[in-house]
């Protein structure tokens, strides 16, 4: 059953409609840059399974989606890696990314197994946590652009709680698994330094959790093409400001 309602998120070449109803209020980058976009897990390992049975591929995978062709709007260019759910190497994904000028990995969040609930939703028992909420973002010390990494993370972080998101301190928490050290704490930037797909990217990457979809009601806000679209929009103005700067302190 998870196989088919991917392979039918696959079938899908097109963004949906109602992303491209709204690309009208995305306001023109005034520096076009070429941003690769990273699809969390994989058809083999899709990551987590939500409240109500989805797996985060599929999640990531729309997001993603949304995110790019919004990008691709406002006048940057986009690569999608890891959209046809078989780059199973976590370790070859971002060097696909080479030549481009920033990398975000897309994903949704759990929460450790601790906290985890089972609740029954149409015949199945599944697991579910609604005591953590909010987005995440994470850069590595290990990448070799981690200062111009975190200043786009912060953009975004920033963005984002300027849109109404509020980020989670879950994974800050001092448990076993967690206690990520806040790169900045005001915006929810962690830092991770050992995440793969951020410390094998030759150019300023991070990873960006949109929600914790184990969470009943986050997942349904994550459903939502409105909540959807606040979220691409405050990455894209994000992107817009950060890559700005970026290229005004290349310049002689």
């Amino acid at each position: 059953m998870i196989y088919l309602r991917v392979l039918c998120v696959l079938c899908v070449l097109c963004v949906p409609a109602f992303v491209l109803a709204f690309f009208g209020i995305f306001a023109p980058a005034a520096f076009g840059a070429s941003i690769a976009i990273d699809v969390g897990h994989y058809l083999e390992k899709p990551g987590v399974i939500s409240a109500r049975g989805v797996t985060e591929f599929e999640y990531n995978l729309r997001l993603a989606q949304e995110i790019s062709a919004a990008l691709r709007h406002a006048g940057h260019r986009t690569l999608l890696i890891g959209d046809d759910g078989l780059a199973g190497d976590l370790g070859r994904r971002a060097p696909r990314a080479s030549g481009m000028e920033l990398f975000i990995s897309i994903h949704h969040d759990s929460v450790q197994p601790r906290f985890l609930s089972v609740w029954e939703h149409e015949g199945e028992s599944l697991n579910y946590s609604d005591k953590f909420a909010g987005f995440s973002l994470f850069v590595s010390r290990l990448n070799a652009h981690t200062e111009a990494g975190l200043k786009c993370a912060s953009a975004i972080g920033a963005a984002l709680r300027g849109a109404g998101f509020t980020p989670s301190r879950y994974h800050a928490d001092p448990i076993l698994g967690e206690n990520r050290p806040f790169a900045d704490e005001a915006n929810g930037v962690h830092y991770f330094d050992n995440l793969a797909v951020l410390k094998t990217a030759s150019i300023p990457a991070l990873l960006f959790e949109a929600g914790v979809i184990v969470n009943r009601d986050e997942e349904l806000r994550m459903r939502d093409p409105a909540v959807r679209q606040r979220i691409t929009g405050a990455i894209v103005s994000a992107v817009n400001t950060c890559m700005e700067q970026l290229e005004s302190g290349r310049r002689p």
